[in-house]
Parts: structure tokens; sequence; C-alpha cells
């Protein structure tokens, strides 16, 4: 008999079911990866199996169980998190080292799964290049791989069903570009690989292709959805009530039917005998790809949507200046009212997000966070993904380093910045790793480098100073970051983590993170982060070069500094940076934001 689990039910309670069904389907053993169909990084409720399942609750790791076994995948950012928070539940934890090109769960399962043996994995949530590489490295071992098992329906009590917030238009004048001509360009692009069919599932990529925005992953202005994209029409399939009729009149005007979220796969396979259909196999699951006839023709290729919007237009950029104007004045309120309320109030890492979002949520065309607030203070800071919660987190008093990554989603923009300040007196070691950071970041805000650079190769830019000083960061230097979209996208990436592969080129328009940093667990972390804006720098005999404009505006604490180790051009540059800073942020801010403004700002 299936036994449906209260709702109440521990993590080991929750493992026995989830055992007791896989014994039921023949399976040895159960993969969870974290994703949904559509390949997210931040998952809808409906998606969080491995978080249900195993208690850890950070954005990236993998669940595997057996009959005797059961462990998390996840990288050095969430040690320590899911360390704590895996304690006594009989998942244990598995340690991702940088620079793994393989994954290691693969070859755990390969080595640990008996020949003959099952590995059962949702097709609908598993990447099609992730099913391939599971899938060689199990057959090697005479392990078959089977993905058409979802157990989680017959042992979630109460799983959440599809999101239903309603979806929107992003209107002119933020939206620059109209669908209609969004669309043009991806049709060129099919024809160019000869597909007469393209399938798209990445949220992003949706919301950006037909100016439409949602609420249905916390931080992420997107909708859950597919679109089939033909030569001359497009399905959207998107649950039921989420389009109004007025949009979807709208849509329709472009060439653009809604349809129920369940027909993707249907559609898929009644494609017509003899097409061609375009899909990237990162950005698709194996179950989609699975609905596919064997009649049709598969062209795999990047999803010309993930070039384009990467690529911010004159407009586009125009208003993320405006925007980062607008977080920097809010930014400037949070820190004015900080630095008055230390002795006077009792300050927490809880009220520090508190205060901060309260400072946004007053600026024009504030929509959300963009990603859940960190504020570490000391040793919560040497955990980059750390989050504080109401049963564990600092009181903000003594001495020390509070660490701030934050970032705010604007119908202009998407914002992301991490800022160190002083508490009391910091120690000389402190100032030194600030310092040294800080040279690491403007040794990249200040690269020139040719166009088409892959972007991966720019990473040790940024991390000279630190390895100089024997220091190293276990994370990536920069991400790409959507224009009122996901405050990570791609394909740009600056980290030597990742492979330098041909669309990770730097094109002019792209906003990248610059977030080198340095931590020390059980003491302190150091992180600044910046965006920058890739813009031209001229053209010589040897092609085109970019330059990195930096787009944020918020004071960089001097407190923090040991002078004696920046040169003379890096403060010229922290100066003149102050300078800009002070001079676009002073029309948004006064009284005590101001006068904090002025004395932050100051040359040193």
């Amino acid at each position: 008999m299936n036994a449906r689990l209260p709702e109440t039910s521990s993590i080991p309670e929750r493992l026995a079911s989830l055992r007791s069904a896989m014994a039921r389907e023949g399976v040895a053993a159960y993969l969870v990866p974290s994703a949904d169909p559509h390949l997210s990084e931040y998952l809808p409720e409906r998606w969080q199996g491995r978080q249900w399942l195993s208690g850890f609750t950070g954005s990236a790791g993998t669940l595997v169980v057996t009959a005797d076994f059961a462990g998390v995948w996840t990288d050095s950012r969430y040690w320590e998190q899911a360390s704590a928070q895996l304690a006594g539940t009989g998942v244990q934890l598995m340690k991702m080292t940088g620079g793994q090109q393989t994954s290691p769960h693969f070859e755990w399962l390969a080595q640990n799964v008996a020949r003959g043996g099952t590995v059962g994995v949702d097709g609908a949530v598993l990447g099609v290049a992730a099913a391939r590489a599971l899938g060689q490295a199990l057959s090697a071992r005479g392990v078959q791989l089977r993905t058409d098992v979802d157990l989680f329906d017959a042992i979630w009590p109460q799983r959440p069903s599809l999101p239903s917030a309603a979806v929107f238009e992003h209107a002119a004048p933020h939206a620059s570009v109209e669908r209609a001509e969004k669309l043009a360009r991806i049709r060129r692009a099919m024809a160019d690989q000869g597909a007469q069919w393209h399938f798209v599932s990445t949220l992003d990529d949706l919301a950006w292709l037909l100016n439409l925005r949602g609420a249905d992953v916390s931080y992420n202005p997107v909708f859950v959805a597919h679109a089939l994209i033909g030569v001359d029409r497009v399905a959207l399939f998107v649950a039921d009530g989420k389009v109004s009729p007025e949009l979807a009149a709208a849509l329709a005007g472009d060439g653009i039917r809604v349809e129920p979220y369940a027909n993707a796969a249907d559609a898929l396979a009644a494609l017509p005998a003899g097409s061609t259909l375009l899909i990237d196999p990162r950005r698709i699951t194996y179950g989609s790809l699975q609905a596919v006839p064997s009649t049709v023709k598969v062209v795999e290729s990047v999803n010309p949507s993930t070039f384009f919007k990467s690529c911010k237009t004159a407009a586009e950029a125009g208003h993320v200046r405006a925007t980062m104007e607008q977080d920097g004045a809010a930014l400037a309120e949070f820190f004015a009212w900080f630095e008055s309320a230390q002795g006077r109030e009792t300050i927490t890492e809880l009220t520090i997000d508190e205060r901060l979002t309260a400072a946004r949520a007053r600026r024009p065309g504030f929509v959300s966070l963009s990603f859940a607030t960190i504020a570490g203070f000391n040793a919560n800071g040497a955990m980059p993904h750390y989050r504080a919660t109401e049963q564990a987190h600092s009181v903000i008093e003594g001495d020390g380093l509070l660490l701030i990554d934050s970032g705010a989603q604007y119908l202009s923009g998407t914002t992301d910045i991490t800022r160190v300040v002083p508490i009391g007196t910091p120690t000389d070691a402190q100032r030194r790793d600030f310092t040294i950071v800080l040279k690491g970041t403007m040794a990249l805000s200040r690269a020139q480098f040719p166009r088409g650079i892959r972007s991966p190769m720019l990473d040790a830019i940024a991390r000279a100073p630190i390895w100089e000083a024997g220091a190293d960061y276990g994370h990536g230097t920069g991400h790409g970051v959507g224009y009122f979209l996901n405050v990570h996208e791609g394909p740009q990436v600056i980290s030597h983590y990742a492979p330098p592969e041909p669309w990770t080129a730097m094109e002019e328009g792209m906003i990248t993170s610059v977030e080198p940093g340095i931590y020390r667990p059980g003491k302190w972390g150091v992180r600044i982060e910046n965006l920058v804006l890739n813009v031209p720098a001229g053209k010589t005999e040897f092609g085109d070069f970019l330059k990195f404009e930096t787009l944020t505006l918020c004071p960089i604490d001097t407190r923090c500094l040991e002078l004696s180790l920046l040169r003379e051009d890096e403060r010229a540059w922290l100066n003149a940076y102050h300078e800009t800073v002070r001079t676009r942020l002073s029309p948004h801010v006064s009284g005590d934001a101001k006068a904090w403004l002025e004395l932050r700002t100051q040359p040193i």
C-alpha cells in the first residue's frame, strides 16, 4: 500500500518513504537534481524535492538515495550550511571541489550501483547534456538509467501545484524592442540553422523574447511556460488563468497562441515528419527531447535568445544607469541610518535585510529583491551564500567586518552589489584582506581586452593580486546579469572553473558582475562586487577592444583600507569612482543620506 506521509514528517521518515517507493519500482538508486522542467537556478516550490527530502535549503546541490545511503553533493559555497542542515538527518554531505569538470555523483553512482541495477530520475527535470553524461557513465558499468520515474507525487503530501501568479507585459519605455522584432531575429537565427521549429523552455529566455514578466520564481520576474516557435506562429504553453484575455489578444496580434501548459509534450510529438527542430541541449530537459518524433531532425545549438538578451541595447543600458542611481540612493539612505543607529539600537543581520529592503521599496520602479539578502557578520561573512534566519543570526556589535550582498529588481533593471563595512575597529589582518580584494576588483574593472575573448579567461586578472598575497576564493569572479530578469544569466561567466567555450565570448552590451573575495572560515569574509558593462575601447590593427564601465554606484568603505598596499594609480581609480558616485547620487538624496554620501566619498 502506498501510504503518504504527513507534512510534518521528519527527514528520516521521508527518506524511508522514498526507499519504499524505489523498491516498488525496482530502482536501486534515485537521483534528485536541483532543477525543474525549465532547468531554472531558483525553483518554484513544486520542484523543491531535494530540499523537502534532505532539509538542505541551498540553491545548488544534488541528492542521491539508495537503500543504505543518502548524500547531497554541493560545492564549497554551501559546505558549512549543508553540514549544519544535514546533521542528524541521515543524509551525508558530499563535497564538490572547485574545478571539477565532471559530475562526481555520476561517478559515485557508476561505482556503487551493482551491475544490472537501475538508477531512476525524473527526466522532466534532467537536462539533456546531464542525461547523456549520466547514461554514458552508468552504461559503462552495466547499470541501467530510467528517466520515467517521478516518485514525489507518491510520497509528498500537499505537493505544491503549478504557480498561479499572473503574467504581465513589460512595456515601453522599459521594453525598448518590440516582441515582433525579437521574434524576427529568432526566426532569422533558425533559418541560419535550417530549422523550421525552435523549442524554448528557459524562463528568462521566454520572458525576454515575449516582453512578458511574472512572479512564479522567487526573486526572478519570470513565469513558468514553454514555447514552440514556428516560421509563422508561436505556441505559448502556460497554466490556465495566468494570461488575461486582454494580454492573450495582444499576443495573438503577434502570432502567439496561448495553450495549456501540459500540452507542450504533445505539440512536440506532433511536429511534422521531415521538419527540423532547433534546441539547446543545455537548456532543455531530457523528457522534452524524448517527446520529439524520430522523424524530426534535431539541430543542437545555444538558444539564439541567450546571446540576444545578454547584449543590452543602448536604451536598456541607459535605463540600467538610471536604475543604479536609484539603487545607490537607497543604499545611501540605508547606510546613513545604519551608521547612526550603531550603539543606539539593537541591530541584527535580519535587521539589515529589513531596513535595506524597505529603503529600496521606496524607490520608483521597485518590484522585488533580486535574490535573498546576504548579511554576514564576522564568521558568517566567511560563508559566501550565508542566510540569516530567525533561528540563527548574529547581533551586529563589537569589532569586525559586516558583509552585505544584496540586489533588487526594478522595471528598468536588475542590481547586485556587495559591500563590506567595519564594525568597531577592524584588525590589521581584516584591513589587509579588504585591500587585497579591492585590488582584485579594481584590476578587472580597469581591464581592456579583445572583443570576443572567452570570458573565463578574464578571471585571472581579478585573482592575480589575491594569488600574490597567497590567498584565493572558491567561486567564480563574475556572472552575467539580466535586464529586469534573472540576476544570474549567461552566456558569459568570469570563472576559471568554467570551460572557455565559444559561446562565452565577451561582446558589447553585456552586463557582468566583478566580485572577488577572501574568506577565512570561522573568522570573516570579504567580497567587493560591482556590476560592469562591456563598452567599446577602440580599434587597432589587432582588432576591436572592449573595456568595462562600472555601473554600480555606492561608496567602498575606505575605513577598511590598508593604504600602504595601494599604488598611486589604484588610489586615483578609487577617488575617481567615488567622485562619480557622489555626483550621480547627490540629486537623489538629502539630509542624513546626503551627508553620509559626502563623508564616504572623500578622496584618500
